[in-house]
């Protein structure tokens, strides 16, 4: 066998390993640009959790969002919960607050509650996929995100206590 040598320019010989870069590259699986924004949310373990209000003690089973991307992510996605379920921003310490309704698709009462369980305020049915910001208003330890019209219903009101673990710290 005979082997020939042609010189190759550099430029040649970049051109061809971006050629082969690109070949391996088109060779992969197409994804999704944001897997996350294409895939149901996991729904994490729940937790249970108690409001007391004036009419009586109301009951919810809680995921509770303890780290910044769990807090990022929060009911994003999602297309439905159950109605006595929630979801529970735990802040770690209490400072004033926004949050909003970015590729969330349920519309929300956003329950800001204070570091010894009173509840500060209630943002009632907030709009879905808004980016509009909701503020606590004043410093909180945590939010409690309901179903759209949950405490209307439940006659929950600013000054109501929450009860949950985090509210004992």
């Amino acid at each position: 066998m005979t082997v020939i040598r042609v010189p190759v320019s550099p430029l040649a010989t970049k051109l061809l390993r971006i050629a082969a870069c690109l070949a391996a590259l088109s060779a992969l699986p197409v994804l999704p640009l944001r897997a996350q924004e294409s895939a149901p949310a996991a729904q994490t373990a729940t937790e249970p959790l108690g409001i007391v209000a004036k009419n009586g003690r109301h009951a919810f089973q809680v995921e509770v969002m303890r780290t910044d991307a769990q807090r990022a992510k929060g009911l994003m996605y999602r297309r439905s919960m159950a109605a006595d379920h929630g979801m529970l921003f735990d802040f770690e310490r209490p400072a004033p607050v926004t949050m909003w309704m970015k590729n969330t698709y349920l519309s929300l009462d956003m329950v800001f509650i204070r570091s010894d369980g009173s509840i500060a305020r209630i943002a009632p049915d907030t709009e879905p996929l808004s980016t509009k910001v909701i503020p606590s208003g004043e410093p909180v330890l945590a939010v409690l995100e309901l179903n759209a019209g949950t405490a209307a219903k439940l006659g929950i009101r600013a000054g109501d206590r929450v009860e949950h673990p985090m509210f004992k710290r």
